[in-house]
């Protein structure tokens, strides 16, 4: 019998660990055997010292923790919904967060140029000006890698409906493709544009745009890595680029003050 792997190889890797942990820390010595050696894991050392140690159940209790929050907040949005015919908020700063933040993220060197999360795993995406892309666990806060790859500055991060692949711009005039389900491989660099790339968006699952300071935005086509079209109307830097969620329009942002819409397929 066959299963669908709905995680990518490392945290399916990163979980069997926790398990074997977890098994080991409880004394079921015997059952940890057979699990290190089905899931390829012979050899496997609990160590008090490893990131791997009690995760599980750090994971577990986090999991409880959002669980009885959710349940708190859906109560309060009900009690919320009851009053809002007959309340009002006075001024529009009610509806902002208010300090202090949840978690304070710290790793980049230089200024963030841009945060993303993952549309399916619990995942955050963070680009900077120290030429990386660093990845979280959005609910716990805690660091997981770095992505290098790019020699300058990294404008802006994307990735794909399904989550499977990710896309990122830089300063250094290139886009890199990352394979999200390859443990974030680099699998393609995009040439092209003339000047600094300061953003991309996925056109559907298979082209992605960008936005340049050559005052162009660019149509790639993902499986061969070719420009397929240049969309050319701004007078100055190309700073922000957008789609539609069925990718049938496209907005793009410049210094030269104007917003402009394009249709992707005839690039007017």
């Amino acid at each position: 019998m066959s299963f669908e792997q709905i995680l990518p190889d490392r945290q399916l890797k990163e979980l069997q660990k926790s398990v074997l942990d977890f098994m080991h820390t409880q004394g079921y010595t015997e059952s940890a055997l057979v699990f290190a050696r089905e899931s390829g894991n012979e050899g496997f050392v609990a160590d008090p010292n490893d990131r791997h140690h009690n995760l599980l159940a750090k994971k577990w209790t986090s999991v409880i923790r959002l669980q009885k929050k959710i349940m708190e907040l859906e109560s309060k949005l009900s009690k919320l919904q009851e009053e809002q015919p007959a309340r009002r908020p006075s001024t529009t700063t009610e509806w902002l967060p208010r300090p202090p933040a949840r978690t304070k993220l710290t790793q980049h060197r230089y200024p963030i140029t841009r945060v993303r999360f993952h549309p399916q795993y619990t995942v955050l995406a963070t680009a900077s000006e120290d030429m990386t892309v660093k990845l979280w666990d959005s609910e716990s806060g805690d660091f997981e890698r770095t992505i290098k790859g790019h020699t300058k500055a990294v404008q802006d991060v994307a990735f794909d409906a399904k989550g499977s692949t990710m896309v990122t711009c830089s300063a250094d005039l290139t886009l890199r493709v990352w394979d999200v389900t390859a443990d974030y491989k680099c699998v393609r660099t995009l040439h092209g544009h003339d000047h600094c790339v300061s953003a991309v968006c996925f056109l559907g699952a298979d082209r992605l745009a960008s936005a340049s300071r050559d005052r162009t935005v660019k149509i790639w086509d993902l499986t061969t890595g070719y420009c397929v079209k240049t969309l050319s109307g701004h007078s100055e830097w190309v700073r922000s680029v957008d789609v539609t969620s069925d990718s049938r329009l496209l907005c793009t942002a410049s210094n030269d003050q104007s917003v402009r819409l394009w249709d992707p397929a005839t690039g007017e």
